[in-house]
């Protein structure tokens, strides 16, 4: 069933009862509010948020339209970001990857006092038609979920434009990558070393290509 955006809470309404209600579901949203190590508020970034926020809009309805804003106004493009790139550094090149939009949509909700979470997973992609799709030509992702009363978390995905469906499949969320890298650690030795990953993802009706 489709999200029915214009019907949510206005945002700034949110605002207030995020700081009146005590609930579980209330604290556990308000871990997503603040400052994160790769996440960080500044002017820019709530001047950026601010447009698609007039006062008495619908929250879900704000957020839709941020996540329509970083689509059409930013580029993607690899290789020029990596995943301690500022959130600052992104909204001036108007250029990254999915983690960058993520980062960039979590801080101007956060700028506004709305809680955010980095959301990482797969997304399955289809084949140019006519074309069979190919083993590992799936990919990782990463996009956002923003908390509104009665709606519980709602995921937005600024890199597609879309909310996700059935196609994006969560792995973990936290407060930014840093949260749910799918590697982490430490690794002592010497010599070059490279990493190759490849995704595959298929619908339960369809069998799995290997």
């Amino acid at each position: 069933e489709a999200i029915q955006v214009d019907q949510s809470m206005p945002w700034d309404h949110v605002q207030t009862y995020l700081h009146e209600q005590t609930d579980s579901s209330i604290l556990e949203a308000q871990q997503f509010m603040y400052d994160s190590p790769y996440i960080t508020v500044d002017d820019a970034t709530f001047e950026f948020a601010q447009t698609c926020f007039p006062p008495g809009r619908p929250l879900l309805a704000g957020v839709m339209d941020l996540t329509h804003r970083i689509y059409r106004d930013f580029t993607y493009q690899g290789g020029v970001t990596d995943v301690s790139t500022p959130v600052k550094d992104v909204l001036t090149s108007r250029k990254g990857v999915c983690q960058d939009f993520a980062h960039l949509e979590i801080a101007a909700l956060r700028s506004l006092g709305l809680p955010a979470r980095y959301v990482s997973g797969y997304l399955l992609t289809h084949p140019p038609e006519g074309q069979e799709k190919l083993v590992g030509a799936d990919a990782s992702h990463a996009w956002i979920s923003t908390w509104c009363p009665h709606f519980g978390w709602v995921d937005f995905d600024p890199t597609n434009n879309c909310i996700p469906g059935e196609e994006h499949i969560t792995l973990a969320w936290g407060r930014d990558y840093g949260d749910v890298s799918p590697i982490n650690g430490f690794m002592i030795g010497g010599g070059h070393h490279t990493l190759d990953v490849s995704v595959d993802v298929s619908p339960a009706s369809q069998p799995l290509l290997v």
